[in-house]
């Protein structure tokens, strides 16, 4: 068990230290890991054309604006780039109005686009960042975490992940030479395997995975496909015949889904959930599977233990999250003791499953750039501390309930909806219980 602080007055100055370090991570969670210094934005007004040249200039370079010596026509141009930049967003920049607008709504759309060229500006930076730490000769791994920390833009994710899997290695000189010996040797296991057909598969495991994949994201058109359920299907099947201890577990087939998700995107244009699968070359295909059997077992590497007999590691979790909870919110710890709730009855799923079943697709490829940037113990360590934050988030709702409709909460809670923003503050809140708990002497490593 972890110590407990001694006297009320110790007690008292822990919760006081927690507060204050609450209220400074609730304002300074633009400075997390990665972040950049945020723009500021002009007070309402008329724009300069030293702001509308930062605006134009950050959409591709189409525009490069001085601002002595813009004219009118030009700065008319860059206004109409940027229209149509954020067209379709619900910004004030995409709606068009035939009605003079009062003076303060002129005001406040005029805010709001200022807001939204900050914001390009400030994906823009990002992303020259990635692309110049990319384009190293050898790439700087260390800098490379701190920076998607805060996510990764989705043009280059693909590219990111792999490096920060240790897919990829980060000279340049070596990457294709890898690629193409990786792929080729994921080739030779599922010929190994399906080379005879179903007379030479393992047909009890092979049919697990099948019924599994059949459910796996069944609200995405792009998983009831069956050239994609039959890819994911092999990949499942290559990786737990080659892992006896553990073979395969129900909810490894969720954790695959982000891999190919993301990885498919780099192929296809628009929006990968609904492409035409039909469309897509074999030879593509045949490389997002490859990739994604050697990123799901770099993960799985990670948190084998989890999956072996027993699962211990995820007895070993729910117990170190279970400590952890009462030292964040022992009153919400003191309740759910009360009312008989044992925490594997709803963080089982949590860590056998990685929240995927909690939160959307698109929220988990999210979250999984920050857990890729933490380092080899971001599926784990840091992952306990994000399911922490996740409870405690609910922890007024939770408090007001009994047993049964707790029960039911914690088992589908209302997450569905949540959108980036939800997640960056879920991921900066774990990020400082870890900062104030996982080095301190007193630490959940008691806990076994």
């Amino acid at each position: 068990m972890v110590p407990r602080v001694g006297s009320v007055d110790d007690r008292n100055k822990v919760e006081r230290s927690i507060q204050e370090k609450k209220s400074l991570w609730g304002i300074h969670t633009a400075y997390l890991p990665g972040r950049i210094k945020p723009v500021s934005i002009p007070v309402p007004g008329s724009l300069s054309h030293a702001q509308i040249g930062l605006g134009a200039g950050i959409l591709g370079g189409k525009y490069s604006l001085n601002p002595s010596t813009t004219t009118e026509s030009e700065k008319a141009a860059a206004m109409n780039l940027i229209r149509k930049s954020t067209e379709g967003v619900g910004s004030p920049l995409s709606r068009k109005s035939t009605t003079t607008k009062p003076e303060c709504e002129k005001k406040n759309d005029e805010a709001a686009m200022m807001a939204d060229i900050a914001k390009l500006n400030t994906m823009s930076i990002r992303f020259n960042k990635f692309k110049n730490l990319l384009d190293m000769p050898v790439i700087d791994l260390e800098q490379l975490r701190k920076l998607s920390w805060s996510g990764v833009p989705d043009e280059i994710r693909s590219t990111v992940w792999k490096l920060l899997m240790g897919y990829l290695p980060s000279s340049a000189d070596r990457r294709d030479a890898t690629l193409s010996r990786k792929r080729k040797e994921y080739e030779e296991y599922v010929s190994q395997s399906f080379g005879r057909g179903k007379a030479g598969i393992d047909a009890s495991l092979y049919h697990q995975i099948h019924i599994d994949i059949q459910r796996t994201h069944a609200n995405i058109p792009l998983y009831q496909h069956p050239r994609i359920q039959e890819a994911l299907e092999r990949v499942l099947y290559c990786w737990a015949i080659r892992h006896p201890a553990s073979g395969y577990v129900q909810g490894i087939n969720d954790l695959v889904t982000p891999f190919f998700h993301v990885f498919l995107s780099s192929y296809v244009k628009g929006d990968v959930e609904t492409t035409d699968v039909d469309a897509i070359p074999a030879g593509w295909l045949t490389e997002v599977e490859a990739d994604c059997f050697w990123c799901l077992t770099k993960l799985l590497d990670g948190i084998q233990d989890n999956y072996t007999h027993a699962q211990p590691g995820i007895q070993r979790q729910i117990a170190r999250l279970k400590e952890l909870t009462n030292r964040i919110d022992a009153r919400l710890y003191t309740h759910l003791q009360s009312q008989g709730v044992e925490f594997i009855q709803f963080a089982f799923r949590w860590m056998n499953c990685l929240l995927m079943r909690e939160l959307s697709l698109k929220n988990t490829i999210r979250m999984w750039d920050s857990y890729q940037a933490e380092g080899p113990d971001g599926f784990s360590d840091f992952h306990l501390y994000v399911c922490a934050a996740f409870l405690v988030k609910f922890s007024d709702a939770i408090k007001k309930m009994e047993f049964q409709e707790m029960i039911m909460f914690l088992q589908s809670l209302p997450t569905q909806k949540w959108d980036e923003k939800d997640i960056e503050l879920l991921l900066s809140e774990a990020y400082m219980w870890k900062s104030l708990f996982h080095n301190s002497p007193s630490h959940l490593g008691g806990v076994s």
